[in-house]
């Protein structure tokens, strides 16, 4: 199958992006990885979603194969709407699909009440809707670990010592949990941490999932969800940071929302439950074409 890569010129630089099936005449979609700042790689199983389309991956400014630039007022979601956008552009796309993951749901999101022209339906899986509720969803998370590893994130946190080999550790466990739950982690996502931009995420989300500093602290577009004109699929898995609960709740909000959970997953069934994702997605995107 044709893969077509190369660059675009966006504010702040130039980002990366891999296109596959791009002769194919059925509606494109984009994929909007998480992080901020995680990279395309892990979603990169993905691309079998060519089979009926053209699947369009790129990496987000700061990350992955794309520039790197230090200048930290880059860092804030107006400039990655400002971004996709210009990716739409360079690309000369018309119609096109959204799949974001994540925080790749933030901006799909973010991009929607921006800029729907174009937008023929979204996909927000595991979504961050709603930064303050998801630091609520993390409190009541984090009460299912065990004490010590509660007391030592609290301890951490309170004395300002995220980057303490502690702290690191508690989250590791909270990773365990509602992050990936596939034992042995694979060495396929061990490989990836190289393609991460540690200081977007930090700037913009803060030291881990679930304690929430940066300046995504307030996003909220719950109240703006009844204004979305297209189709969207929300979902997550069981086991999920982005919970079934809050999942379900921005589903009921929006005029054309479905669910599904992914019953035996975390945060990545694209990973977890690769047959699964693909067939619920695929599926999805097929009934809105």
């Amino acid at each position: 199958m044709l893969v077509n890569e190369g660059f675009i010129e966006v504010t702040g630089g130039k980002v990366w992006y891999q296109i596959h099936n791009e002769k194919s005449k059925n509606t494109p979609v984009i994929i909007l990885h998480g992080g901020p700042g995680s990279s395309h790689y892990s979603m990169q199983g993905l691309r079998i979603l060519a089979e009926d389309r053209p699947v369009i991956f790129y990496d987000q400014l700061g990350c992955g194969k794309s520039d790197r630039p230090a200048d930290k007022s880059l860092w804030h979601i107006d400039r990655f709407v400002e971004e996709l956008g210009q990716v739409k552009d360079g690309l000369e796309l018309g119609e096109f699909h959204l799949l974001g993951h994540s925080w790749g749901t933030t901006l799909a999101a973010a991009y929607y009440l921006a800029k729907p022209q174009g937008v023929k339906s979204i996909i927000f899986s595991s979504p961050c809707l709603s930064a303050p509720m998801w630091a609520e969803d993390q409190e009541e998370n984090r009460k299912l670990l065990a004490v010590e590893v509660q007391d030592a994130l609290r301890r951490n946190e309170i004395n300002g010592t995220t980057d303490s080999e502690e702290y690191k550790k508690a989250t590791e466990v909270f990773n365990r949990h509602f992050v990936c739950r596939l034992d042995p982690y694979p060495e396929f996502l061990k490989k990836g941490r190289e393609f991460r931009g540690p200081e977007v995420y930090n700037h913009m989300w803060g030291p881990s999932e679930f304690h929430v500093t940066g300046n995504l602290k307030s996003f909220d577009c719950t109240g703006e969800l009844k204004d979305f004109k297209v189709p969207a699929l929300y979902t997550c898995g069981r086991y999920d940071e982005a919970t079934p609960k809050s999942t379900e709740y921005f589903s009921s909000l929006t005029p054309q929302g479905k669910f599904h959970v992914f019953e035996q997953s975390a945060h990545m069934p694209y990973v977890e439950e690769p047959e699964e994702y693909v067939e619920v997605i695929g599926g999805f995107l097929r009934s809105v074409d």
